[in-house]
Formats: structure tokens, sequence, C-alpha cells
């Protein structure tokens, strides 16, 4: 299933870039869902990117820890549920990421954002709540940074830069994504709190 998702955005997102696709019409913007009701745009948005770069390393984090979560949703709920129970958690974590967004420039026409950045923050931690030692590498850093580590730091990092917003990155989305994740895999199962501080050895 992580693959198809890769191979969909993939293919939306290189639609729009060679122009075959109108991604105007894709994008979230704040102003269109929440005044005009255009309440597609939570979704669709996800399928759009800013450019190569952006879809490249949003789809190689999707690949490398997409498949551990939905591993590990199949074995704690069965291959169908468990399949459907990912994909639901990564295409909710679409929306979910950008409501903090929608409310606070729902007034403000201008206010675009494209990418899947929410959702696979989203995938991200789901995985490091099922593997907490699991090693991360962050830029260009050569030493992997276990996840129980990388995450508060990670949450800290969106939430100062989401503060200063001071460039065009999403850091509110990365933000809520991420939260998204841990919450929605406890809330289908909470029993998995217990998995995660037996992975911590607690």
């Amino acid at each position: 299933m992580t693959i198809i998702l890769i191979v969909v955005t993939c293919l939306v997102s290189i639609l729009c870039f060679t122009g075959r696709l109108d991604g105007n019409k894709l994008v979230f913007n704040a102003y269109s869902v929440w005044h005009r009701k255009e309440w597609y745009r939570l979704f669709s948005y996800g399928l759009v990117h800013g450019g190569w770069g952006h879809l490249f390393f949003n789809m190689l984090t999707l690949f490398f820890f997409g498949r551990v979560v939905e591993q590990y949703f199949i074995l704690a709920f069965g291959n169908i549920t468990g399949i459907i129970l990912y994909v639901v958690l990564y295409v909710s974590a679409i929306a979910v990421s950008s409501i903090w967004d929608l409310v606070k420039y729902r007034d403000e026409w201008n206010y675009n954002a494209v990418g899947a950045s929410g959702a696979v923050s989203a995938i991200l931690f789901a995985s490091i709540l099922f593997e907490p030692k699991m090693g991360i590498y962050i830029y260009l850093i050569p030493i992997p940074v276990p996840g129980y580590i990388f995450a508060p730091l990670y949450l800290l990092y969106c939430w100062y830069m989401a503060k200063r917003n001071m460039d065009n990155i999403g850091h509110s989305a990365h933000f809520w994504g991420a939260v998204y994740g841990l919450v929605f895999p406890l809330v289908c199962r909470p029993e998995i709190f217990g998995h995660f501080l037996a992975q911590l050895g607690m």
C-alpha cells in the first residue's frame, strides 16, 4: 500500500509539474476552504508538491518509514483492517495537519500550501511509536539519532520555526501531523503504548 500511495502522489505531482493538471485547483488555500467550502482541498493538496526536491524527499521518507508502519498495523490489526487503518492514518493526516493553518489563515486569500509533509510526519512518528530506538538520520549528520530522542527535538524545532514564520515551509503542518501520528495508533489500540514502553525497557 505504501508503494501505491507513492505512485499516486508522484503521478499527480508530475502531471502538475508538466502543466497537464492544474495544480492551483488542488492546493490548500485556506480562504477557499473556509469561505468557498472547497473542502476537497484539505486532501488534494497532499498530492501536489512545490518541486522535484520536495516530492523526492517526502516520498523517500514515506518509502522507508511507511513500510514499517504498514507492517506493524498489519500485525496489530490483521491484513485487511491493518491496511485500511494505515491508509486512513495517512489520508486523514493530510487534512488534520492543516487544520491549524486553516483556522489561522482562513481570511487570507493568498495563503497556499502544498505537499504531503504533514502526512509523512504522521507516518514517521507512528514508526517511532512502534520502534522508538530506530535510528533516524538528520540531513548531513552521519550518525543516526534514536527515534525517542529525535521526536521531541523535531517537535520543538517545528514549534519554534512555526512561531518565527520566517520561511515558506509549513512547520505547523509538520508539528500537528507528527502529533497525530502518535495519537492515531493509540486511539485505535491503547495497548501499543505498552509496547512502546517495553521497547525502551520501561
